[in-house]
């Protein structure tokens, strides 16, 4: 304690002492003086025993006051206990009040030290005293969450801008092109028809590419806006990875691939039929994008045990370079492409996994990628009943 907390408490206390004394002076002065001694009169009349008493040799007559102890013994009881309960009741008032005022001096006085701390680059020793370690422990957490979130968001923002600009100077180059090839196809009439066929075949290649990058602005501006609702139902997640496999035959025979499936008979899962659809296309669809040619594409689903708990397990395998153990952690990252290289066909606008990651995770599941030996895996698990 300060000395000049020390000296404000000493005076309160010499203040408060001041004013208990004077009170009890003042209703001393009240009963005895202001209403003709009554505290006298109640006395006399109920501890002691009056007799008249007359002096044989005087004959002069007196009042003498004889004390009744039984009386004497009750009144010092009554007083005493009743001394002891008003001296508890001013106690218990007083420590409330105090306590009040001390609580929100201290809150105020922590949220002033709060304020500074989370306000400028302090040390937290250097702001809070040692009696609020454990409010400095606590705080100091909270700002390193905060400014970990803080940097994750200026990190998905850079990602998301350069993104946005490594689109926008894409679109020029096959646009340009597209506008050069039909220039020639109309200025040229009598083009031979060999070279005509292969003009058009270019720039329809050239706005295939051009609708695609548009569909990745879209892409991009759309997420910022959605809010992912399940509607759940049973799903035959069986016959849905098959049909899914099936649906991608003719992207995996041009990559050269082929998928081989390990899929358990009746597998169900209580989920959002269209929503996991989502998940399984984005995956396939990656595992065939950053795959070798000529290698095949494995799929396995089936029934685990987990801490007692049936789960659901979906596994994407497919042979390809192997993905760096600092970028495996960021794949489900917003506006992470793990292909830096814009003249690359493979990805998209970096969202397709981390949109797959919040359907999984609003299915109470959980979703992983690992690789090692220039082998890809791609888990997802489920619980069989959300």
């Amino acid at each position: 304690m300060k000395a000049k907390e020390k000296f404000l408490f000493i005076l309160k206390f010499i203040l408060l002492m001041t004013i208990g004394i004077l009170s009890a002076f003042g209703i001393y002065y009240l009963f005895d003086t202001i209403l003709n001694g009554l505290i006298l009169d109640l006395i006399s009349h109920n501890l002691f025993f009056r007799q008249l008493f007359t002096n044989p040799e005087t004959g002069v007559t007196s009042l003498n006051y004889f004390p009744l102890w039984d009386g004497i013994k009750t009144f010092v009881l009554f007083l005493f206990f009743g001394g002891v309960i008003f001296y508890m009741i001013s106690i218990f008032f007083i420590s409330h009040f105090h306590g009040k005022k001390e609580v929100k001096k201290s809150l105020t006085k922590t949220g002033h030290m709060i304020q500074t701390y989370m306000t400028h680059d302090y040390d937290a020793n250097d702001v809070f005293p040692l009696s609020y370690a454990e409010v400095s422990t606590q705080i100091v957490e909270i700002k390193a969450a905060m400014e970990k979130q803080t940097q994750a968001m200026k990190e998905e923002i850079n990602r998301k801008n350069d993104l946005i600009t490594y689109l926008a100077h894409d679109l020029k180059t096959p646009l340009t092109s597209i506008i050069g090839y039909l220039s020639l196809l109309e200025e040229a009439a009598d083009m031979p028809d060999a070279q005509r066929e292969k003009y058009i075949s270019i720039a329809l290649d050239k706005s295939i590419r051009l609708e695609k990058l548009i569909n990745e602005f879209f892409e991009i501006t759309r997420y910022n806006f959605q809010q992912i609702v399940l509607e759940k139902e049973t799903i035959d997640l069986s016959y849905m990875l098959i049909q899914m496999a099936d649906e991608f035959y003719p992207l995996l025979v041009s990559h050269g691939n082929h998928t081989e499936l390990k899929i358990a008979d009746s597998l169900s899962v209580y989920g959002d039929s269209i929503k996991l659809a989502r998940v399984f296309n984005n995956i396939l669809k990656n595992a065939i994008s950053y795959s070798y040619p000529d290698t095949p594409i494995k799929i396995w689903a089936g029934i685990k045990n987990e801490n007692g708990e049936d789960k659901v397990f979906i596994c994407f395998m497919n042979e390809g370079k192997t993905i760096p153990v600092e970028k495996l952690d960021s794949l489900f990252e917003k506006f992470f492409r793990l292909d830096s290289a814009r003249t690359s066909n493979t990805g998209g606008a970096g969202l397709g996994l981390a949109i797959a990651k919040e359907i999984i995770t609003l299915h109470g599941g959980t979703i992983s990628a690992e690789s090692q030996n220039e082998l890809t895996t791609f888990s997802v698990v489920l619980p069989v009943h959300s």
